[in-house]
């Protein structure tokens, strides 16, 4: 019987050992899967932001929300307001020098540019004003550091968005009037000559100015424009009006035009010059750019800070003081004590004030004001009401005590 009962046995051990091993191959996939899917779901969200439901991001979405994010930064925010703003002040300050120029003054006249150059200021003030304060000025923005008003890591984000408008701006004009230029050139573009076109797009002095004398200009007319923005902007002195900032500002740039303009051009600007000359330098006027007008190019760069530092020293100290006296004066006079004899006389004045017919002789701490009512015309001889003779009396008599006592 064992020996019949064992080839049983062994053929059920067989399979409960086959169904053991598949039971633990399929196990182990279901372990695989569940670990992959895991791992796939970590995965997923270690990518998602937190507290939001999953989903699956793709990368292009990805990378446009993390340009979002950045450009939501108060740094970029700024840096685009100063590169659009200037690349707009200089798309109409260049164009109209392009229109006088290549219109063979057809189109244009010395007016023009500046009025070109002014209302580019304006609408460059309105379009960023607000978000970074509208500089496009690297000189103005080197001041403003100096002095305090804003903090030195923003000097190369101002400075760089500035000159990156400026060059764009420059490109934008070169490219739309790209034939008028060529017809009006022949194809030959040149920087000095009867048919010089370089000064387009950057400053140049006249012929008859010399380096340093071009030089001390640019620091004076930058000087000029620094103390007159801080005297619009100057609240406790005589500011603009809420809202005509922007057109002040642009009839300062006008003005500085009409009157100064013409021994240099008037740069002003670092940002303004700089970019739009290594623009000629690339675009067909070669290295003479730089070194035309005895290496004029570095001037416009230099000058204007100088200038821009020395006309804030002397607005903050000629201006700047006379506002930190006035205010100590007033605050001098405000704590001041009164005499004590003003103290007292007031009280008593409003008690000496009493209807009658017959005028006592005037006590030296009577109302001024009874001294200037005519006395009532007498008709007659009416004697005063009891009540009213007592009541003269008796106040008359507390006037006399309180005088004694002061005294």
């Amino acid at each position: 019987m064992k020996l019949m009962e064992s080839p049983g046995k062994e053929s059920e051990s067989e399979n409960n050992y086959s169904m053991d091993s598949n039971t633990q191959q399929r196990r182990e996939r279901e372990n695989e899967k569940k670990g992959r899917k895991n791992r796939s779901t970590s995965f997923w969200k270690r990518i998602q932001p937190r507290n939001q439901p999953l989903r699956r991001v793709q990368t292009s979405s990805d990378m446009m929300q993390r340009m979002q994010d950045a450009l939501r930064g108060d740094m970029m925010r700024e840096f685009l307001a100063e590169f659009i703003s200037t690349y707009v002040m200089m798309v109409f300050g260049l164009g109209s020098v392009a229109q006088k120029v290549l219109g063979e003054n057809n189109y244009g006249t010395y007016l023009s540019i500046n009025l070109g150059f002014g209302f580019g200021v304006v609408m460059g003030v309105h379009v960023a004003g607000g978000i970074s304060g509208a500089h496009m000025n690297s000189a103005l923005t080197f001041t403003s550091c100096v002095l305090g008003q804003m903090p030195w890591k923003k000097f190369p984000v101002y400075t760089v968005a500035q000159c990156f408008g400026s060059f764009l701006a420059a490109a934008t004009i070169y490219g739309l009037f790209y034939q008028a230029l060529i017809r009006y050139t022949d194809g030959n573009l040149t920087v000095t000559g009867p048919r010089a076109t370089a000064g387009i797009f950057a400053t140049y002095p006249a012929s008859y100015m010399t380096l340093w004398r071009g030089f001390i200009d640019e620091i004076f007319l930058t000087g000029i424009l620094q103390v007159c923005l801080l005297a619009i902007n100057d609240k406790k002195n005589c500011p603009a009006l809420q809202g005509t900032h922007p057109l002040v500002i642009g009839v300062l740039v006008v003005t500085i035009g009409l009157s100064l303009g013409m021994n240099t051009g008037y740069a002003i600007n670092p940002s303004r010059d700089l970019p739009p000359r290594i623009f000629t330098s690339i675009a067909g006027w070669g290295n003479e750019v730089f070194t035309a007008a005895e290496s004029w190019w570095w001037v416009p760069v230099v000058a204007p800070p100088l200038g821009a530092l020395m006309g804030a020293i002397v607005y903050l100290l000629l201006i700047g003081s006379s506002h930190q006296h006035h205010r100590d004066r007033n605050a001098e006079i405000e704590t001041t004590p009164k005499p004590r004899v003003l103290q007292s006389l007031q009280p008593l004045q409003q008690k000496v004030i009493v209807p009658s017919s017959h005028h006592s002789p005037m006590s030296p701490l009577s109302s001024h004001s009874d001294m200037d009512d005519p006395p009532s015309p007498r008709v007659g001889h009416i004697p005063p009401a009891p009540s009213l003779t007592v009541l003269h009396k008796n106040i008359s008599h507390k006037v006399q005590e309180e005088d004694e006592t002061f005294m």
